[in-house]
């Protein structure tokens, strides 16, 4: 739930940002007092740091600092170098840009890292040494043993053991977006029933590719729809009015690395090395939010109304399931929600005795599936 706030507009170089939709980034605040004072700028929080903030996931970053009021003393705003010197209005207060170099995390408790792969394995362990705690957007750590992979809806336990204020930096990895969005789901059911099997399909939005990706696509649907040839710099092939495979590169095995993704950090999540997942993962053009096709195989019979209710009572899950009305989850009805919406929740006819459902679920990529995910791990440090 958000804290009643003001609206703020975050400023890149002394201008608005622009008001295109793929740029509005923030949701809509409550309103409920349009004197509100923010009480998150505080002596005695803790000191952040941004690291990737120019991009979509890091803009994210700060709408979600700001939207849940997260205490902070000082905010740190890190970049490359060629988008050092860059300023940001945040709560009121101007930030200009600093380039990332490993002398940017003395004194910084916590840092939250959406820079890419290659980034977060050079500097966050440099970070973790200064003594910050790091929650690290990419898959550069997912899935080594020592680091916490967490859903903190869903396995907060697995990072019980890191703390502020020790001095003693950490690494914590946030999981890929679609994994995020599908076990906010499949979880509370699979608590009670136990997943033996998961089936995944997923239709995943441009914003999974980043901001570059999601501009794209709206210039190709001008582009498409004014007659012109389409340009394909992001995806080397039409995006607009199309879908395809995920982008991902395909292994050995014929799966894409963002089908093993699920794969894998789903039987990290769960602790549960020997439950069965097989993934589709589709790129369609939509623009911040993923929607997947889950079909669930049991250990034991659940029958659809008892998920039902349980899933109306999962911590970050709305249920969307009007048959009569034929209203279920969409894409663009999450977008800029912090909840995931489920739906089409029936009874698997395939499989006998209640042991088989299908829904169908939807998320905010940006939000849910990366930069409030990661705000509320840096919740759970206070």
């Amino acid at each position: 739930m958000h804290s009643p706030a003001v609206a703020h507009r975050h400023f890149i170089n002394g201008a608005a940002a622009p008001s295109s939709p793929l740029l509005r980034l923030k949701p809509t605040p409550s309103t409920s007092s349009a004197f509100s004072v923010r009480m998150s700028l505080r002596e005695d929080a803790p000191s952040i740091a941004v690291v990737g903030v120019t991009g979509a996931v890091g803009q994210e970053f700060l709408s979600v600092l700001s939207d849940r009021s997260f205490p902070y003393r000082s905010i740190k705003m890190l970049a490359s170098k060629r988008s050092a010197g860059k300023k940001y209005t945040f709560e009121d207060n101007e930030y200009v840009v600093e380039e990332l170099t490993a002398d940017s995390f003395k004194g910084v408790d916590i840092a939250l890292f959406s820079a890419g792969g290659s980034i977060s394995k050079e500097f966050g362990p440099i970070a973790a040494n200064c003594g910050t705690v790091v929650v690290d957007n990419s898959s550069a750590f997912r899935m080594d043993a020592g680091v916490p992979l967490v859903i903190p809806e869903v396995n907060p336990e697995a990072m019980s053991h890191i703390k502020l204020g020790t001095g003693k930096g950490a690494l914590i990895a946030n999981p890929n977006c679609s994994t995020i969005i599908c076990l906010m789901a499949s979880t509370p059911l699979h608590r009670r029933a136990k997943v033996l099997r998961m089936v995944v399909s997923t239709y995943q939005a441009a914003s999974g590719a980043g901001a570059a990706a999601m501009e794209e696509l709206e210039l190709q649907t001008r582009e498409v729809l004014e007659g012109k040839r389409p340009t394909c710099n992001i995806f080397k092939q039409q995006y607009a009015f199309n879908l395809f495979s995920h982008n991902a590169p395909v292994l050995s095995n014929g799966y894409n690395e963002e089908e093993m993704k699920l794969v894998k950090e789903t039987r990290k999540i769960w602790n549960d090395k020997d439950v069965k997942v097989t993934a589709t993962c589709i790129r369609v053009p939509v623009m911040r939010a993923h929607a997947e096709s889950v079909n669930l195989q049991f250990a034991s019979p659940l029958d659809e109304n008892e998920a039902r209710d349980i899933l109306k009572k999962a911590p970050g899950v709305v249920v969307i399931d009007d048959r009569a009305g034929n209203r279920f989850p969409t894409p663009l009805e999450v977008s800029n929600k912090d909840d995931v919406a489920v739906g089409r929740i029936r009874q698997d006819e395939s499989q006998d005795g209640n042991h088989g459902l299908d829904i169908f679920v939807c998320g905010d990529q940006i939000r849910k599936g990366a930069a409030l995910n990661a705000v509320q791990i840096a919740e759970m440090l206070l």
